[in-house]
Formats: C-alpha cells, structure tokens, sequence
C-alpha cells in the first residue's frame, strides 16, 4: 500500500511525447485553485480545485481525500494527471478535487489513523471521516459556480479507506463512490497484519523509514521525512540482524503514535474492531465500484471484503466489483500486460478504464453512456487471461472441493485411506526464516505474489505437496481455505499456506523467452496465519507441545485457471520473512519479545484418513 515511493511514482512520471500534449491541454483547459474549506467543529481542510475553463454545460465533482499530499502546491503547480487515465476525466470536463484529510501535510487538525466511524453523532464536535467529506461536498456544490451539484468520490489505497468513509456520509449530491484497494482492517489482512501475523516489513518502512508516522506539528508543504537509514540494501539482512520487535520500537525513537498503539494492541480487541471499515457499510446510498488486484501485497483482502460487506449489509446498493490481474495500484501506474515474470496478453489497465471506471462515473456524475456492461463482478482470470462477468460473487456454479496432502508429497482429490497415524515434519529455526521471495532486495517487491517458489521447494523447512500432471483444465472462483491437522513441540507457531501454479517443462511465452517460464512455480495465492489465534482472535490461546489441533483460515478470493498439463502445489511453512515478523515459538507477548525467547519447533503436518490436512477450493464447473 502505502507506500510513499508509490505516491512518487504517481507524481512524478516520465513523460512521452502524447503525455505532454496532454499536459499541456490541461493546463491550457483548467484553472487551479487552492482553498481552505471549514468543517463543523472549526477546523479547515486544505482543498486544491481543479476547475475547467469550459463554461457551456454544468460539471460533475470527482474528489479524492488523501493522507500523501494533494500537491504540489502552488495554483501555477499542476499535479500530473495525464500519466494515466485520469486525463479522460479532464477531457470530460470533470471538476477534479484533492484533499489533504484532517492533520495531514497542509490541512489544520489532529490526523488519526484509520479513523473509526462515529455511529452516534450528535454535536458538531462528534466527528469522523465521513462528516470531514459531508461538510466538503457541501461547500464544493454551494460555493463552485457551474457544478452540476453530483459528486463521485474514489481513492487508491489509503484514499481508498476515505473512499469508503465518503460512502457513510449519506450527502444527497453523492452519487458514486469508488474504493480501491481499500484499507479495511489492518489486523485480519490489510497492510500490517495478515491473520494477526504482524507484517514488520511493510509496516516498519512506512511508518518509520518512509516518514509517515512522523508527528507533524503544524500544516506543512514538507511533512514525509526519513526517521532512519537502513545501514544495509539487503533487508532480509537487516530485519534478523535487529532480531525481536522492540528492538525495533528502539529505533522509532519512541515518536511514531501509532506504531506503539500497535505494541499495546497485540490481539483483535475492541481498539483494532473499532478501526475495521467493514462494519460501517450499511445503509450506502451512493452506487459503488469496488476495485482490486488479484496480486495485491497490501490490499487484496480490503477490495473483496468491502465488497462482500457491503452485499451483505447493505444489498439494496448498486454495488460492483472489479478485480484485475494487479499489483497495488497498477491499474493508475502501467498497462497492466504482466506482473514480474508472468504475462497477461492484453493491455488489462486499458480495458478496466474503458469499460468499467470511466463509464461507470461518466453514467452515474453525467447521464452518459450506460453501465449495462458493467456487471455485478467483473474479474480476470489468469491462467486463461480473460475478464469474466458474473452476477455474482464467487459464481453460482463455483463449489467448494477439497485437495488433501499425502505422504510422499502427494496432493491428491481424495482424502488418504490410511488409517495409520502419517504426517510430514519440519523443523521451523527462527534464526534461519524462510524468505519470501529469493535474491536480495532493499524494499518489499511489488510481485512476489506471483513469484517462482522453486527457491522454497528445496528448503527442508518447507514441505511441498503436488499433483500429477492435470490432464483437463481446473478453474477456480472464490476463496482459498487452508485447513491443517497439525502439532508442534513448543507452544505457538505460524502456518504459511501457498497454492502454486507448476508449469510444464517446456512452457514458453513465445519464442524469445528462452524457456525462463519452464517449470515455473507461480504463486497463485498465498498467506500467513499466526497459530495462537486459531480458535479465536481476540484470545490468543497456547499450543499443547505435541498435541494434534486443528489450524483453518481463509485467504483472499483467487480467479485462477490451471491449465491441462500443469500440476497443483501446495507448499507448507511457517516463516515468511522479513515480509512477515518471526514467532518466537514461545507463547508469549511477541511485541515485547526479548531474543533469548526464540526458539526452534518441530512441526508436523498430519495426512491420514482421520487426521487430513487439506487446502479447500472454490471450484468453477
């Protein structure tokens, strides 16, 4: 997500001769202003304007809320929005508005992180994001001469968490909201957590390399600062040489707010629940346009889950989804033919502007065109790489079917017959983790969610199940469910699941690809789960050292096809690192480990007729 290098890729682009011609029109078409608007309790939010010259017809609004800057500042500073698709809203004489949210960069406030939703607002002190939008789009439909008085709002990422906030304030001139890749829940799978595994890599480098957890003292152009230089380009290196969490918290130097209300909150309680997005989706007036990646290493879990939420809590809403074969945010920064090493064989950004957003506000903020095409879920499948369309989400006809681990590394659609105790071990040593990409890397790569595993498959510490060669074409729509018999000899573990596509041995691209893809393993879907958890979130419980329990969890939604002639993997571990912190093995309060409590565990996976492990998937027929 949020990274601050991804907001600087948005701004900074390099250019071709077509991107300024665009440039060029826009500022020759637009004029830009710089207001400060006042919410209800006093406060003003600092709100740049971009208004078009263009005086013969009424405009729609389409604002975005952002914690990252709506600069550059200055009325005679245009931001560059004809990097991507953005241009057409300009072409279309849209009235395009950012903000800087309460306490960030320019804007006068106090800023909270993923600021809960207030259900029982009654003074004008009782405020929350969705009051600081309301009191917005309000002055913006009164005060801007020429606007057309409908309103869209959409975000990528952390705006994408204010996207949904919009959709709460009931406002009658919002008519269209678009959240994508939204912050939903940074405990259960967005961001910082996955499954209560805290994920220091990314939560680390945001909040104190990159800056932003920096407490900012007054409105300020400058605000996103380094705390901290990493004295190594190797982070794998960096993240086991620092070792247990607060030695980590050492190095924020105690400053960064949220980062300790982190340390102070290690389970799902009322803190973390009052900061999950999804409950507040009830009741949303505005239609919605639900946006993801399917290769999401922050958000995936926010797109499909706020739009499952808002199915099910508020299933009058004009609610659509949208989830292509991306990274976070790719679909505003590429177009979209391949992540990594694997290839799409279309320009998949392209047709998600044309088909889906572009129209989809165009209809709703305009009258124009129609969002027939734009059907309940809307979802590329790689493997086959096409968009399918679907009336609802997962399919109607995808039905959940159940892989079971073998002996012998075998993954079979049966379950074993053997009645005789079998399992596969391994042992799990915190001091030597199982990465989660190969090679050395400075930051967290943007594709590893469709990396070559091969690096893992030879480790002793990860075990790995395959099928035989699949003789027709297995598609699946839905979700992923890893459900392990499992013991450890300690007292606490994590479980990392990962499903695999293993390509055939002479696969090629095309003829220029050297056969780099034989033999590839792709990540399809893969996710972590800390092992305390696995009867509750909210009490974390204990392992009996030795004793056969259960571990299930879900991951995020796939839309994958293996095709005929590729086998099915599963590979089973329990370190992701430094994507993920280490379990000390021991259970105890990992946020305030010491190094001493590191230990190793031996693991055991179970696969007989009464103990089956097995990966449960949604099967399209």
């Amino acid at each position: 997500m949020k990274r601050i290098i991804i907001w600087l890729l948005l701004i900074t682009p390099f250019f071709t001769k077509a991107e300024n011609a665009d440039s060029t029109w826009i500022v020759n078409n637009y004029i830009k202003k710089e207001q400060y608007i006042t919410m209800r309790d006093g406060i003003r939010l600092y709100t740049v304007i971009y208004l078009p010259k263009d005086i013969t017809e009424k405009h729609p609004v389409l604002i975005t809320r952002t914690p990252y800057s709506s600069g550059p500042y200055g009325e005679n500073n245009f931001r560059k929005f004809w990097n991507n698709h953005y241009k057409e809203y300009f072409r279309e004489n849209y009235i395009m508005v950012m903000q800087d949210v309460r306490g960030k960069s320019m804007s006068e406030g106090t800023f909270i992180d993923v600021r809960p939703f207030n259900k029982h607002k009654k003074l004008n002190t009782d405020i929350d994001e969705s009051t600081d939008t309301y009191d917005t789009i309000d002055w913006l439909v009164k005060n801007l001469a020429g606007n057309n008085r409908k309103v869209g709002v959409f975000g990528n990422s952390y705006p994408g968490f204010y996207a949904i906030q919009a959709a709460l304030c009931n406002h009658p001139a919002l008519v269209a909201v678009s959240p994508q890749a939204p912050v939903t829940d940074w405990f259960m799978g967005d961001d910082w957590h996955h499954n209560g595994a805290f994920f220091i890599l990314d939560a680390f480098n945001f909040f104190v390399i990159w800056g932003f957890g920096n407490i900012r003292k007054e409105p300020t152009e400058d605000e996103f600062k380094s705390n901290l230089k990493v004295p190594t380009k190797d982070n794998y290196a960096f993240f086991l040489r620092t070792g247990a969490i607060p030695n980590f918290t050492k190095l924020t130097g105690d400053s960064i707010k949220f980062w300790n209300e982190m340390m102070n909150h290690p389970d799902y309680d009322a803190w973390w629940q009052e900061r999950n997005a999804r409950t507040a989706c009830y009741n949303i007036k505005p239609a919605m346009l639900v946006v993801g990646g399917l290769f999401d290493a922050e958000d995936c879990f926010g797109a499909w889950n706020t739009y499952k939420a808002i199915e099910k809590q508020s299933p009058r809403t004009d609610n659509k989804l949208v989830m292509g074969p991306w990274c976070h945010g790719q679909w505003t920064r590429t177009d979209g033919t391949h992540l990594g090493h694997i290839k799409f064989g279309s320009n998949t950004v392209e047709w998600y502007a044309r088909n889906m957003e572009i129209p989809f506000f165009n209809y709703y903020l305009k009258k124009k065109g129609s969002v027939e095409n734009i059907k309940n879920a809307n979802v590329f499948f790689t493997g086959e790489n096409i968009w399918k369309q679907f009336t609802q989400w997962p399919p109607a006809d995808a039905t959940e079917k159940a892989l079971f681990l073998q002996s012998g590394g075998k993954l079979n659609w049966e379950k074993s017959t053997s009645r005789k105790k079998s399992y596969s071990e391994y042992i799990s040593d915190p001091a030597k983790p199982v990465p989660y990409t190969e090679g050395i890397n400075s930051r967290r790569t943007y594709e590893y969610l469709t990396d070559d595993q091969r690096f893992a498959s030879t480790r002793p510490d990860v075990l790995v199940f395959q099928t035989d060669v699949l003789t027709k074409d297995v598609t699946l729509a839905g979700p992923v469910i890893a459900d392990l018999q499992t013991s450890i000899s300690t007292t606490d573990a994590d479980f990392v699941v990962k499903l695999i596509d293993v390509f055939p041995d002479d696969f090629r691209y095309g003829k220029d690809d050297n056969y780099i893809m034989s033999g590839y393993e792709m990540l399809v879907r893969g996710d972590i789960f800390r092992g305390r958890y696995r009867r509750n979130f909210e009490k974390p419980e204990a392992f009996t050292a030795d004793k056969i329990t259960q571990v299930k969890y879900s991951m995020p939604d796939v839309a994958h096809t293996f095709k005929k002639g590729h086998r099915i993997m599963v590979q089973v571990q329990s370190s992701w690192f430094p994507l993920s912190d280490r379990n000390p093995q021991k259970f105890t309060d990992i946020y305030h480990a010491k190094d001493v409590d590191f230990q190793k565990a031996t693991i055991r996976i179970y696969h007989d007729q009464i103990n089956n492990s097995k990966i449960i998937l949604s099967v399209k027929e």
